[in-house]
Formats: C-alpha cells, structure tokens, sequence
C-alpha cells in the first residue's frame, strides 16, 4: 500500500518535495533517504485544484496521509477524491470546522465506499484520545471524567512551530459562529453525564499537582474526545467519559506575558486587518512561538512533551448513578518534539494500524475521529515501541 506525505506549496501535495524549492520544503526528501538508503522515493504531483490529479492518486492507493494545511482551504478536495475513489485517507488536521464539516458531508458517503477518513492523527489529538482510552482501560472500574494537563520542555534555545498551526488558529478563531450553525445541522446528540459532573476550572488555576500555572487547552482535544466519547456511547454502549483539557504555562511571569499575548490575539482576529497583520508577523504576535521557518534540528532534538491524564470513577459493582466517586487513576504519554517528531509517528502508526488491523475498524467505513476508529486496535501498543509512551504513574513528573 502506498500514501503520499505532503509538503505545503500553494495547495499542491508534492512528494518528496522537488529541487529547487526550499531547503525547509526539501528536508522531507532528505531524511526518506536516509531511513531507506538507496531507495527511490517515488514522486507524484496533485493540485487541490485539479480533481483529475487528486483522482488518479486517490485510484492508485488504498491510504491516503494528507499533511497540506490549513484544512479549510486545502483539505477537502482530498477527501472527496478519496471518497469518491475508494481510498481511505487519515490527516493532522487540528480544526474543527472541517473535521466535522467532512463528517456531515462525507460521512454516509465513505460508509457507502468502505473507506475510512479519520481526522487529528497527529499530535496532540492522538495524544489525547488514546490517552482517555488508555487511562479507561487501566481503571479497575468505570471511568466517568478525565483531565488533562499538557507540559512541553525545550532547551536551551526554546522552541518553535511553523505558521501553518499559527494560521488555523487565526482562521478558526475567526469563524466561530459558523462552526456553532454546522453542529447544529449535524444535529449531535447530548453526550449524558454519567457519574459526578465534573467541574471546570478558572481561566488562570495555580495547579498544586505541578506547582505552576495552568489555564484551558486552547486546541481541538475537547471536541475530538466529544466525537469519540459520542460514538463510542451511541454505537458500541459504552459509558461516555467527561473531558477537559489544560495546559502548563510555568510561573505568574509566564502567565502575565501570555495574557497580554492572547488579548491582542483575540483582539485583532476578529477584524480583517487585524488577521492580516497576525498572519505577516507571527512570530512578532506570538512571541516568537510561531514563525515562517519552523524549529531547528537542535530545537527539536532538545523538546519533549508530557500529557498527564487525572481519572476518577467508580470501582467495580457500584453504581456511577450513585454517590460520589471513589476510585482515582494517574496516566501519562510521554514523547519527542511535538510537532515535527511525534506527529509523524502517530499519524503513520495510525495509517498501519487501518492497513493492517482492519478487522479492528469500525464495521463499516466513514468518518471518524481516532479513538472511535482505533479503540480496537493496538495503536497504543505500535506508539509504545516508537518512542510515544503510555504508562500509568503513581503522580505527575514535575
């Protein structure tokens, strides 16, 4: 089975990326050979804007792996061809509005085709999903609610993330009531509380787990889990687990600077000028956080991330209709650079787990988000082997 990795060119999917283009946009090509010395990595060009190029690849492959963002602008020609060509297709994709605009569009259609199209294999929804599953799996009883707390370590030189995040960001924020009018035509139903509810924390919370300041996960982990938690309640029967997600900010000086940054983010994207300027200078407005160029080798070889997940639920014979809860569990998934490291090893993971564990997918095809596709799978077990660790703890690394 073939798939096509993407570089980013103007809407085109291009791999390995071609002479003459970038030193960034070459690097791909440089380390495929180096993986596979003396192999030839074939080359095949498709345009976003030329159904017929993105057909004839969709035909010649049963897997798909889309990596050209932002999705809004460039993903959903890609999963039509699939679609329409009887190829599954699994992406890194971060952004909610397309993640369930393609399930409303595409979802009964995929199922039709037997294929499959899964959304946030990457970092850090793989992370996250499988996280709560792992950590359901582990709990000698009936897990209810989860939260997660993201910390991310760099070296000496700090660390960085291309633009392309910084622009879905940008475009997401900005188009929030058009996200809220989709899940309305979605029409999804309520996912019920089973057990304690569990209580949101402020915008700002001193965590005593780490002893730093945390504040809510700005990404898409929460609707993602939603999805999983959703289908894994209505299809299979299983008890649905409540979810929060936050992140590690470090001290009061971190969290000062990162308050003023997010205010002047919020400010400015919800004006045309004010996203032009934020898409131009990223790295000014974020701080140096996002930039044009993308992290350097050191940086990458010098940042890791930990997700640490706090379970609660009931031990086995009780009621979670009844009482408070009484059993507790700690989980973490530990792994390299974020974004340019462990991404690939868990979107690629993902793509052998639908080749090889078909049995394991869901009975028929359409689109799904990754733990209501891979709860049966041994992903976790094919992330543990390289270099993305799940374990259960005793308390949180700090």
């Amino acid at each position: 089975a073939r798939g096509w990795l993407g570089a980013e060119m103007g809407g085109k999917v291009i791999w390995p990326p071609q002479t003459g283009q970038s030193r960034a946009a070459q690097r791909p090509r440089q380390r495929a050979r180096k993986a596979a010395p003396g192999a030839e990595v074939g080359v095949l060009l498709c345009d976003v804007g030329d159904e017929g190029s993105l057909a004839a690849m969709a035909k010649q492959t049963r897997l798909v792996l889309n990596c050209v963002g932002p999705y809004r602008f460039f993903g959903e020609p890609v999963v039509k061809a699939c679609v329409e060509n009887g190829a599954s297709c699994i992406d890194i994709s971060g952004e909610p509005q397309f993640l369930e605009g393609m399930y409303l569009k595409y979802n009964e259609k995929a199922a039709e085709k037997g294929v499959y199209i899964i959304g946030s294999c990457g970092f850090d929804s793989i992370p996250a999903d499988m996280g709560v599953l792992f950590t359901r799996d582990k709990l000698k009883g009936t897990l209810t609610a989860v939260e997660s707390f993201l910390t991310v370590k760099s070296g000496p030189e700090g660390a960085c993330i291309h633009d392309g995040t910084w622009k879905s960001a940008i475009y997401g924020l900005s188009d929030q009531d058009n996200l809220k009018k989709l899940r309305k035509q979605i029409g999804y139903t309520p996912v019920p509380v089973i057990g304690a509810k569990l209580k949101r924390r402020g915008l700002v919370f001193y965590s005593q787990e780490f002893r730093e300041y945390s504040i809510p996960f700005m990404g898409s982990d929460v609707s993602v889990v939603k999805r999983s938690q959703r289908y894994l309640h209505t299809q299979l029967q299983e008890t649905p687990v409540q979810y929060a997600a936050y992140a590690n900010v470090g001290g009061l000086g971190s969290v000062m600077k990162l308050m003023f940054a997010g205010l002047l983010f919020l400010l400015l994207v919800k004006f045309s000028l004010g996203r032009k300027l934020l898409i131009k200078y990223p790295e000014f407005f974020s701080a140096g956080r996002f930039t044009k160029k993308g992290p350097t080798q050191k940086q990458m070889d010098e940042t890791s991330f930990t997700m640490t997940f706090f379970g609660e639920g009931y031990s086995e014979g009780q009621d979670p209709q009844k009482g408070k809860p009484n059993v507790k569990i700690c989980t973490q998934v530990k792994g390299p650079e974020p974004g340019y490291i462990a991404t690939p090893i868990a979107m690629v993971q993902a793509g052998v787990a639908l080749l090889e564990e078909a049995a394991c997918l869901p009975a028929q095809g359409g689109v799904y988000s990754p733990g209501a596709a891979f709860s049966k799978t041994k992903l976790i077990e094919r992330l543990n082997k390289r270099g993305l660790e799940f374990s259960v703890i005793t308390k949180p690394e700090v």
